[in-house]
C-alpha cells in the first residue's frame, strides 16, 4: 500500500472516530477502525460481524484488492467499511473510463451520464436512441431528476429505477407532444441506468439492447437481458398485445417491421402494439475482492464484442479511460457501423484479475459474438 493511501486512510480514520455519535457507534469504530488502521479485517460483534469479505474466518488484507497494488489508488469508505464489516474501496467518479464514437452514422444518438445523486448514490447511464436524438437527450438531461423524486418516496432500489423509468416515459410523451409533429413521437430509445450505494449495494434497471455487465474474477457476469424480438418470451408478449414481428434479410428481428427491440422509451407510434418502457430490475452485491469493474454499452458495442471479450480487453488496459477508448475503436476496426458508446467504472480488485493476453484480430468469429454472445 503506498504511502499516499495510508496517509489518506488515517485522515478518513481520525475524521470519522472525532465524531463519536454515541457510545456504541464509538466503540464499533474504535474497533474497526483500528483493524482498518493496522491493515488486518477481523472483528467480531457479538459473534456476527467480522471484517473476512468471503467468510472464511481469513482477514482481509490490503493485497485482497487490486487496486491498492497496482495501477489506481482510492481511500476507504470508512462508514460503509464498518457498516458491512469489510473494507470497502471508494469509488470516485473522476476514475470512471467513458468513451462515445459516431461511427458511420450521420450523427451520434448515443449519450451517457454519470453522476452523484447522494453522497452514498452513485449513477451510471448510457442512453441509445433511434428516430432522432430527441428521447436519448431527454433522459440524459432529465432521468436523474425523477430517481431523485422516487427515492423521496421508496428507499428500495429497484422499484426506484422502475418508477423512474416510467415516470421518464410519460414525461417525454408529454415533451413531445408540445412540438405537434407526429415523427418526433416515433423517437426512442434505450436506457441502461445503474445505481451503486455505499460502494456495494448494485442495482441496474435497463429496457433494450444496450447492456451492463460485471467482470468477476475476470470473467464476464451479465447483468441485464436484450428486449429483442428474438426472445421467445418478449415475442409473444407483442403478439398478445396485438403486434406481430418480422425478420429482415440479415435475420433481425423487428416489432411491426420497424423496431428492433420489445422495451424502450420512447416509441409510441407502437405502445398499442406491445412495446413498454417497464425495465428489468437486476441486484448484484459487490465483492471488491473479485469485481474488476462494471461497463455499461450500447450496441454498436454488444454486436460485434462479446461480454468475456469485453471483460478481456479492458482487463488489459492500464486504467478506465484507455479501456473505454480501447474498446470504442476495438468496435470501429470490427466493423461497427453504429454508434458505439461505453462506461467502465473501475471497483476494488482492478488490475488484479488478469484475463487471457491474447491479441484480438479482425479475423476473429463474428458468428460467437454481438448480441448472439
Amino acid at each position: 500500500m503506498s504511502s499516499s493511501v495510508l496517509r489518506s486512510l488515517l485522515r478518513c480514520g481520525r475524521t470519522f472516530l472525532s465524531t463519536r455519535p454515541s457510545t456504541e457507534t464509538s466503540a464499533a469504530s474504535e474497533r474497526v477502525g483500528g483493524a482498518l488502521l493496522g491493515m488486518v479485517g477481523v472483528r467480531r460483534a457479538g459473534g456476527s460481524f467480522r471484517l473476512d469479505s468471503d467468510g472464511s474466518g481469513r482477514p482481509v488484507t490490503w493485497d485482497s484488492f487490486g487496486i491498492w497494488d497496482n495501477r489506481i489508488e482510492e481511500p476507504i469508505l470508512l462508514p460503509s467499511s464498518i457498516r458491512y464489516g469489510k473494507p470497502i474501496p471508494q469509488v470516485s467518479l473522476s476514475r470512471v473510463g467513458s468513451a462515445s464514437v459516431l461511427g458511420l452514422r450521420k450523427q451520434n444518438e448515443d449519450r451517457l451520464r454519470i453522476a452523484r445523486i447522494h453522497d452514498n448514490l452513485l449513477y451510471f447511464a448510457v442512453f441509445d436512441g433511434h428516430g432522432g436524438p430527441h428521447a436519448a437527450d431527454y433522459c440524459y438531461t432529465f432521468m436523474e431528476k425523477f430517481i431523485r423524486d422516487a427515492l423521496e418516496d421508496e428507499d428500495d432500489l429497484e422499484r426506484v429505477l422502475k418508477k423512474a423509468f416510467l415516470d421518464a416515459d410519460r414525461a417525454l410523451h408529454t415533451h413531445l407532444s408540445y412540438f405537434n409533429k407526429a415523427s418526433f413521437l416515433t423517437a426512442g430509445t434505450t436506457a441502461t441506468v445503474a445505481m451503486l450505494r455505499d460502494g456495494v449495494e448494485l442495482v441496474v434497471g435497463s429496457v433494450g439492447d444496450s447492456r451492463a455487465m460485471l467482470c468477476r474474477k475476470g470473467r464476464a457476469t451479465k447483468l441485464t437481458k436484450d428486449h429483442t424480438p428474438d426472445r421467445k418470451d418478449e415475442r409473444h408478449r407483442i403478439q398478445r398485445c396485438g403486434g406481430f414481428v418480422t425478420w429482415n434479410s440479415v435475420g433481425q428481428a423487428n416489432v411491426n417491421g420497424r423496431l428492433a427491440m420489445t422495451r424502450s422509451i420512447g416509441d409510441f407510434h407502437l405502445r398499442s402494439s406491445g412495446v413498454i418502457a417497464e425495465p428489468d430490475t437486476r441486484r448484484q452485491t459487490v465483492r471488491h475482492t473479485d469485481d474488476s469493474f462494471l461497463a455499461l454499452t450500447t450496441d454498436g458495442i454488444n454486436f460485434l464484442l462479446s461480454d468475456q471479450e469485453v471483460c478481456d480487453v479492458i482487463s488489459q488496459c492500464q486504467d478506465p479511460t484507455e479501456a473505454a477508448d480501447v474498446i470504442a475503436q476495438q468496435a470501429l476496426q470490427y466493423g461497427s457501423e453504429d454508434n458505439a458508446t461505453i462506461v467502465v467504472v473501475p471497483l476494488g480488485a482492478w488490475g488484479k484479475h488478469q484475463s487471457s493476453t491474447a491479441a484480438y484480430s479482425v479475423s476473429r468469429n463474428f458468428a460467437s459474438s454481438g448480441r448472439w454472445a
